[in-house]
Order: structure tokens, then C-alpha cells, then sequence
């Protein structure tokens, strides 16, 4: 903790008359953004400074503490502070649990950012610029993956918000990411609607998954197959559908009756992917009214067309 006047860090009250803040409760809004190697921490990193974050790159996690708190004391812009880690770093250590967790001890409300992909997806990448991986070694790019997936399995799991990168282009990547952190108010759970194709996987970021396929598939109508849930005639046909409204309404509701919880608890960011087979028509149209049903409650959403333009 620091304190006002003299930003001494654990100013003992003989030495310091004024008294002590909590950084979080000054403004300081700390990202930590780690992940898999090639799943896009750079374009996230950019992403961040579009929205006005500090970015400080290729941080040794000893000094997240150290960095967090010089943010606070220089106040301004550097208030809004990334921190991005990853395996290239000499200093970096497994337990980044336990760094976040001393960053909440000090006062801080870090939000760690995940960054993953398939490891078929970051082959091609690192094939794609001839790069070997960072953990390699003499052994084949498949096995550094493997490595650095095993050194990071604890920080996915107790990250604020995962983000799948395998259909994500740069652009995507980047509006993602821009939509996420642009909010003035970060304590908000910020939902993300986001439809996809089953034939290409699951969502493997997914808080929900909802499956859009009962309703009738507007590829087999000749004018609408070229077209997508984007467009008035989809989505009135999807829309117009037997269940269609009460499929939206119930789910509308249910996530407003559980957002305060989430919100409650800490979690910060839900991600509710809506279904169909190619994620084109039925799943983009219901993925669009679901999130203009939750803004209209005044819930903080947004919508992410994974597999749309697949096709």
C-alpha cells in the first residue's frame, strides 16, 4: 500500500501522518496478460494501448508487485497498467497464483488475461514465420507446445477471462479485446454473446453454450442461403420462429437473475456462446437479439461472430 503524500510504500503512522489507500480504491486498474506462446499476446498487448493501458512487455513476474505500485504512485495515464508475461522470461516462475494473489494482499484487483489456441492452430503459425518455440529445445515444435501448455495450466485456470484465439484474426482479435477493457466502469460483469459453428468445436472459453438447432435452418431456403443472421431477412426468419422468442427470453432472463451473483463473486467477464451448425444464420440472429435483450436490462453486452465468413 502507498501512501497519499509522500507514495512511501507501508508508511508506518509515526512516519506518515496521512493515511493509507488501497491502490484499487485510487483508480488503479492493473491487467496481467499471459498465455500460450503464438495465441496472440502482442495483438492483445496493442489492443490494450488502443484503449489507453500502460503496456509494459516481457514483465519478469518478480516484479509485477514492483511495477504495480510504481503505476500507482505515478498516477495518470499510468493508472491503466498491462502487464504482459510469458515463458522468454528468465525470471518467470509457475506460480503466477500466487503473484496475483500478493497484488490483492497489496490492495490491488488484478485482471489476468489468458490467451490460448489449439496446437494444431500454433503449429501453423510457428511454421508460418519459421520461428521455433521458445521451450523446444532439440525436440519438435509439438513438444515445446506441450511443455508450455503444462507450465500455464494453473494461470488458465484461475484467469478472469480466457480467450480462444484458433478462429480469431488479428482484427478480431483486437476488437475483442478493445470491447472487453474499454468500459469506464471495469467492476461491471461485461458479457460476451458470441456465436459459432458446432462443425468447427466448441468454444472452449464458453461460461454457457446454447444450441440454437431446434429452429429451422435457413440454409435450406434458396433466397436466404447466401445471406446472414446479420441481415433482416435471417434474422426475421429465425426470429419468426416457433420458440424462437421464448428460447431468447428464458436465457435473457436467466443470465440478468445470475449477473448479480457473478458480479458478487468477482467475475468480471461471462461468455454465452449461441450454437447452429455453420454459424451463419441461426446462431448470429439469435446471438444479436440475445444481446439487445440483455443491453435493454441494462446489462453491460456485446456481441463476437466467431465463424461467421467461414463458409
Amino acid at each position: 500500500m502507498l501512501c497519499r503524500s509522500c507514495n512511501a510504500s507501508e508508511p508506518t503512522r509515526e512516519a506518515c501522518v496521512d493515511e493509507v489507500v488501497e491502490p484499487d480504491e485510487a483508480g488503479t486498474d492493473l491487467v496481467v496478460v499471459t498465455g500460450l506462446s503464438g495465441g496472440g499476446r502482442s495483438t492483445v498487448a496493442r489492443a490494450l494501448e488502443n484503449v489507453g493501458f500502460y503496456v509494459v512487455d516481457n514483465l519478469p513476474q518478480a516484479l509485477m508487485l514492483e511495477m504495480a505500485e510504481l503505476a500507482f504512485a505515478a498516477g495518470g495515464a499510468a493508472r491503466r497498467t498491462a502487464m504482459v508475461l510469458d515463458v522468454r522470461s528468465r525470471a518467470f516462475s509457475t506460480d503466477l497464483a500466487g503473484a496475483v494473489r500478493e497484488l490483492k494482499e497489496r490492495g490491488f484487483a488484478p485482471r489476468v488475461v489468458f490467451v490460448d489456441a489449439d496446437d494444431e492452430v500454433l503449429i501453423r503459425r510457428f511454421e508460418s514465420v519459421r520461428r521455433s518455440h521458445p521451450l523446444q529445445g532439440d525436440g519438435r515444435l509439438a513438444d515445446g507446445i506441450a511443455a508450455e501448455r503444462k507450465l500455464l495450466e494453473e494461470a488458465r485456470d484461475q484467469a478472469d477471462v480466457i480467450i480462444d484465439t484458433s478462429h480469431l484474426n488479428v482484427n478480431q482479435l483486437r476488437r475483442r479485446v478493445e470491447e472487453l477493457f474499454s468500459g469506464d466502469d471495469s467492476r461491471r460483469l461485461r458479457i460476451t454473446v458470441l456465436s459459432f459453428g458446432f462443425k468447427y468445436g466448441l468454444p472452449p472459453d464458453a461460461d454457457y453454450v446454447l444450441d440454437a438447432r431446434f429452429l429451422p435452418n435457413p440454409f435450406w431456403v434458396p433466397e436466404l442461403r447466401e445471406h446472414t443472421g446479420l441481415e433482416e431477412g435471417v434474422s426475421s426468419y429465425v426470429l419468426g420462429q416457433e420458440g424462437a422468442g421464448e428460447f431468447v427470453g428464458t436465457y435473457a432472463g436467466l443470465i440478468a437473475a445470475t449477473a448479480p451473483g457473478f458480479e458478487r463473486e468477482g467475475k468480471r467477464y461471462l461468455t454465452v456462446a449461441i450454437g447452429c451448425t455453420g454459424g451463419k444464420h441461426r446462431s448470429v440472429a439469435i446471438a444479436e437479439e440475445l444481446t439487445a435483450r440483455l443491453s435493454g436490462m441494462r446489462l453491460s453486452a456485446h456481441t463476437s461472430h466467431r465463424d461467421l465468413g467461414r463458409e
